[in-house]
């Protein structure tokens, strides 16, 4: 006897959704999850290099809101347009104030924005930047399509290059900005 809910989610969904979902996954999201849990882990082992259970703790702590961040801008593939609703500096805007508003999630920010830097760079339609003032699509003159069998080379090097940054920043003593993002504020404005 088998009982309702119980099983493979192939098993209880047919099987051309099922597929058509499970390959939208591995086109769409896979290099932004795969880019979010590498800069989450990398960020959570720098800020606490022990490898104790303050390391976990750090990573979880960074991680999950980085890869909350990462799937964020892909919420309009539901509704809206994709690459114009979600893919905005008005909702970078709004993730950014969210931490100040409510005093958590404030690592999601930089889930959304390597989000934007992998679709700028992994996509030859760009994202509408300053929508909703205006639906022209912006893009850089680099990158490969999002089909390319070199999309994870461009993925790993993203995530290579923000993990040097971090760790740059944690090497030149701003350790309390990674901890503390809201802190930028105040290291931007002692330099000016």
């Amino acid at each position: 006897m088998r009982l309702t809910g119980v099983g493979r989610a192939s098993d209880r969904v047919p099987q051309r959704i099922y597929r058509s979902a499970v390959s939208r996954f591995d086109m769409r999201e896979r290099g932004h999850v795969i880019n979010a849990v590498c800069l989450g882990v990398g960020i959570g082992v720098l800020l606490d290099p022990s490898m104790t259970l303050g390391t976990l703790r750090s990573v979880l702590g960074v991680g999950v809101p980085v890869v909350l961040g990462a799937l964020l801008p892909d919420v309009d593939t539901s509704f809206g347009a994709h690459r114009v609703h979600g893919h905005n500096l008005l909702v970078l805007g709004a993730v950014l104030a969210f931490p100040l508003i409510y005093g958590n999630l404030a690592w999601v920010w930089l889930g959304v924005v390597t989000h934007y830097v992998l679709d700028l760079l992994g996509n030859v339609r760009g994202m509408a930047l300053f929508y909703p003032l205006t639906r022209r699509f912006y893009d850089v003159p680099v990158g490969v399509n999002v089909n390319s069998p070199l999309a994870d080379v461009v993925t790993l090097v993203v995530t290579g290059v923000e993990l040097a940054v971090v760790a740059a920043l944690v090497r030149v003593g701003q350790a309390g900005v990674l901890s503390d993002p809201w802190q930028i504020v105040d290291v931007v404005g002692s330099l000016a």
